[in-house]
């Protein structure tokens, strides 16, 4: 096996490294630096760009100086250039928390050297003169007692650890969709706030303008705008599938959705709700509940064809308005639609966020899917019943009114044997094509939803006080 293939070597001598393989090209052959390529959650129906476009692009040159025209920086894992002539040198990386050698291996003039990890690790960078190390090679021969003379090594030339106090770090993560940049933004106050460092934070402009003046010490900016900009370190923010540990510590889908950004960066997972602005004044001043029936993949429908009539009359004759929250009344693909459930109150649109949050903050619960209305609610302090079985518990935020049916065909989102293809609107990896297609939510039934709404505080004091409900 390669050392790409990110097996472990040991060797027997004092300098052992756990390897990874840099990637190396002439400095003639730099182009600007190529971001990563996520998966996209597209945890709202909504127009996606293409993958490449996603994160913007960082000046290809390294932007720290180093001794003897030597560049560094963070912005793709450790990176290093050598300029064109000088040389040679030995360069290694370290991660500072494990004690773990990364990477140790001589250099030359007009190499560019990146770490093959992207996530947040506290490196720790050396340079030295080659000549010397062959030098002390040459006398540990004849005294094999100077190995383990710490003061007869030779020091590196040039040694930077990694700290980001007081500097600009950019953190990327412009998709477009909700439920994803809310439930990893949290993550990036957390490293804010853990490093003390000013913050880039790359958000597509609706959701940059739902959350600026809820993190004052963030500076927001959009991606065109990456390019003109020379942090220290520069971390991204995605789902990254297939076996990827490169971007990520370890595969999301054991961890949930959220809390991978907390892994990516560093910081402590524990979940944390986004911050808004919940300060309007109640707009609907009856009794109301709402909902959101819509998602970008039919797996993360609620597939049971009487579920939400059955819901949204048992709670009309509660006494509650029912408020469908959606963007879209209609949605879906080829021969597959789905509109809004039927004795719902029609609030769809492409409404500003905010004015959805105006009014799900003052709902008594709000009813959804794995999709990002229901992050929104979450964020709103809102009790969410959350109805989905193509996605483990885990996945998501806690709530103790998630509904999922451990008897059928469940958690496929977070199977590790199986990749989401997000073109394949009906994609279902075990039972696509047989009658079995969907079970996962078809078998969720309105019984079990009803049985959950009755558990819910706001629910039964609204029953306390309108004893005129059914």
């Amino acid at each position: 096996m390669s050392l790409s293939d990110f097996s472990i070597r040991i060797a027997p001598q004092p300098q052992s490294v756990i390897s990874v393989t840099p990637t190396i090209a002439p400095l003639e052959n730099l182009a600007p630096q190529d971001p990563p390529q996520p998966e996209q959650n597209t945890n709202e129906a909504q127009s996606a760009p293409n993958e490449e476009e996603l994160y913007g692009r960082l000046p290809a040159q390294p932007v720290l100086e180093a001794p003897e025209g030597i560049r560094f920086d963070f912005n793709d894992g450790l990176r290093v250039q050598f300029p064109e002539t000088g040389g040679p040198w030995h360069i290694t990386f370290r991660d500072i928390d494990t004690g773990v050698i990364l990477y140790s291996q001589d250099v030359g003039p007009e190499v560019y050297v990146t770490s093959v990890k992207k996530f947040y690790v506290k490196f720790r960078l050396e340079i030295f003169h080659k000549q010397e190390l062959d030098d002390f090679a040459q006398r540990v021969k004849k005294n094999p007692y100077l190995a383990g003379d710490e003061d007869q090594q030779p020091k590196p030339f040039f040694q930077h650890d990694y700290d980001c106090k007081d500097k600009v770090v950019m953190i990327q993560l412009p998709v477009p969709t909700i439920g994803d940049t809310l439930g990893w933004f949290p993550y990036v106050e957390k490293f804010r706030i853990k490093h003390q460092c000013h913050v880039l934070a790359v958000l597509q402009p609706h959701l940059a303008d739902l959350l600026r003046k809820q993190y004052p010490e963030i500076t927001f900016i959009t991606r065109e705008e990456v390019s003109e900009c020379q942090p220290y370190a520069c971390y991204y923010l995605g789902l990254f599938f297939k076996g990827d540990v490169d971007h990520q510590p370890c595969d999301f889908r054991y961890i949930g959705l959220h809390r991978t950004a907390g892994w990516i960066l560093g910081v402590d997972p524990e979940e944390e709700r986004p911050r808004f602005d919940l300060s309007a004044k109640r707009i609907i001043p009856d009794p109301y509940v709402c909902i959101a029936v819509q998602s970008s993949s039919q797996a993360k429908y609620w597939n049971n064809p009487q579920g939400w009539h059955d819901v949204v009359a048992f709670l009309k004759d509660m006494g509650y308005r029912v408020l469908c929250m959606d963007r879209d009344r209609v949605h879906g693909q080829g021969l597959v639609w789905n509109h809004i459930p039927h004795g719902a109150e029609d609030y769809t649109g492409n409404r500003p966020l905010q004015e959805r949050i105006d009014i799900i903050k003052d709902a008594d619960f709000f009813i959804g899917v794995s999709s990002g209305l229901s992050w929104l609610a979450w964020g709103c302090h809102v009790p969410v019943v959350m109805i989905s079985g193509f996605t483990n518990p885990t996945n998501e935020f806690y709530t103790p009114y998630r509904i999922i049916n451990f008897h059928t065909c469940n958690s496929c989102w977070n199977d590790m044997r199986v990749d989401f293809d997000h073109f394949d609107f009906l994609w279902c990896p075990r039972h696509k094509g047989t009658d079995r297609q969907f079970e996962c939510s078809r078998l969720i039934t309105s019984e079990q939803v009803i049985k959950t709404i009755k558990t819910i505080p706001a629910f039964q004091k609204h029953l306390a006080t309108h004893p005129h409900t059914s």
